[in-house]
């Protein structure tokens, strides 16, 4: 092998071992009490604990108002995985309810690829806030609801769902994009309140 030929092969195994050397300290800037998230979503900012946490109480004034909710968020009958919080929107139309869920017993990546993963049902990566999330929701003619599930804590995930009302008033994207604006908001106050 020349001079030449040899030079060039160290000077690339030197690139190799400086990128993997990079590689192994990590992304700049990343906060080092993040936990990783699942394949195919964004690491998680920090944590927030959902512990203790009153569903009813994610939502000031102001952003009731955006959501045009009517009344007062009330606690929802049916409890699911944690307790649930009721929003009506009623006073005008499309109608259409808001079911907000605080899960301190389940990770988002359980709707991903876990126990609690439905291959009938269309689930999207995504984000809130910079944290990692799902969309989810029945592929049918007219649309029924949408899901978005939020891991703002590791075990721990915030869950909003939209359920139309009115009869043939919104498509999927719609109630999809409305879900998710609900856990924009929740998160929001939650990040305030930590």
């Amino acid at each position: 092998m020349s001079a030449r030929a040899e030079h060039a092969v160290l000077a690339c195994a030197a690139l190799l071992l400086t990128a993997c050397t990079a590689v192994q300290h990590g992304r700049a800037g990343a906060d080092p009490a993040a936990s990783p998230a699942p394949a195919g979503l964004p690491e998680r900012p920090h944590e927030l604990s959902l512990a203790g946490t009153d569903p009813c109480s994610l939502f000031t004034a102001a952003q009731l108002d955006e959501l045009g909710v009517s009344g007062e968020p009330r606690r929802a009958a049916e409890q699911r995985d944690g307790p649930t919080c009721a929003l009506e929107v009623d006073r005008t139309e499309p109608y259409h309810s808001y079911y907000v869920e605080v899960i301190t017993t389940a990770d988002v990546r359980a709707w991903l690829d876990g126990d609690r993963a439905n291959t009938g049902l269309t689930t999207e990566p995504t984000e809130v806030e910079g944290f990692p999330a799902l969309t989810r929701y029945a592929p049918s003619a007219p649309p029924s609801d949408c899901e978005t599930f939020v891991g703002v804590a590791e075990g721990q995930t915030l869950r909003t769902q939209l359920y139309p009302v009115t009869p043939d008033a919104f498509g999927q994207r719609q109630l999809c994009d409305l879900s998710t604006k609900a856990a924009t908001l929740a998160v929001r106050t939650l990040q305030k309140t930590r």
